[in-house]
């Protein structure tokens, strides 16, 4: 017996796809999103770059800049042991600006093995404290005097008006290793501590302070440590030069830079106007992954010359 099936409804496709259309009325209607034009999207494109380059100068001057400190220190870490180790660290005389010189540590502060440079212009002082020129090398007779930043590129001077009296500041040079014992701190207006005694040794600490938040862009002061030999001094080696210019004194700016600021600048204006252009007529996302690597390698450069424009011990 043969079972025969009902055949299944047939329903039409427009049928089963028919969509219900609601009509609004015209005064709540929604009105069209407007395509935007070339010239509102250069301006979205102009207002975009602006805020990354202000962004950008607050993230290097906080977080960056103590990245390319810690680089510095490390290569000159490495350069000076191995000339101590040779005994080819400089001694005196006329010394390349930038070369380190010595290593310092101040336990008190739990600073150790800081790599000072020869040097205390603002450039200078990117890569770590500064041996001021016209002054001996720590360990040599007289006063010899060393800058170090209060905030940026890792602040390695940012407590040093808290230190005490007694307190043990140690340095070594490719003369052997010397401490020293701090005896004053200072601040503008104090009284100068007694002169040293001729063959007798010390140390000058020098860094910006302030007294609010505000100290770390704008600060109100500057703080001197002075510190005396415990032992006896080694000969400095003459050659040494006699001054120093206006840009290696405290809080100075280095205006010897302003030819490579204003080439960075030009650089980041081509960039940055190429980029904005390449976003309106090219793609969204193409001009990101070509152009951002560009725009961030001129913002480092014009960044890290810039702040050679700011006050060597901020």
């Amino acid at each position: 017996m043969t079972v025969v099936e009902d055949p299944p409804d047939v329903v039409p496709e427009a049928r089963r796809r028919r969509r219900v259309h609601v009509r609004l009325p015209k005064r709540l209607r929604l009105p069209a999103r407007p395509r935007p034009t070339p010239r509102r999207r250069v301006v979205t494109g102009v207002i975009v770059c602006t805020a990354v380059v202000a962004a950008w100068a607050v993230i290097y001057g906080v977080v960056l800049s103590s990245f390319q400190e810690w680089r510095d220190q490390h290569v000159g870490y490495d350069t000076l042991r191995e000339q101590l180790a040779e005994e080819t660290a400089p001694l005196g005389g006329l010394i390349r600006p930038g070369a380190p010189v010595a290593l310092l540590s101040i336990p008190a502060l739990e600073l150790h093995d800081l790599v000072v440079v020869e040097g205390t212009t603002s450039g200078d002082l990117i890569a770590g404290p500064g041996h001021r020129r016209d002054t001996p090398l720590p360990g040599q007779a007289g006063v010899s005097v060393v800058y170090g930043r209060e905030s940026t590129f890792g602040g390695p001077f940012e407590n040093v008006g808290t230190l005490a009296r007694g307190d043990a500041i140690a340095v070594v040079t490719g003369q052997g290793r010397f401490t020293y014992r701090v005896i004053d701190i200072r601040r503008a207006g104090d009284r100068f501590p007694q002169p040293v005694q001729p063959g007798h040794g010390r140390l000058t600490l020098v860094s910006a302070e302030g007294a609010s938040w505000r100290s770390v862009w704008a600060p109100t002061g500057v703080v001197y440590v002075d510190a005396d030999l415990a032992g006896t001094s080694v000969p400095a080696p003459p050659g040494r030069p006699a001054a120093v210019p206006a840009a290696e004194q405290a809080m100075s700016i280095d205006t010897s830079v302003l030819v490579q600021l204003v080439l960075w600048l030009f650089l980041l204006v081509a960039v940055a106007s190429t980029y904005v252009v390449s976003w309106v007529y090219w793609g969204t996302w193409q001009t990101w992954v070509v152009g951002v690597p560009a725009l961030l390698a001129c913002l480092w450069g014009v960044t890290s010359v810039a702040v050679q424009l700011m006050p060597n011990l901020m």
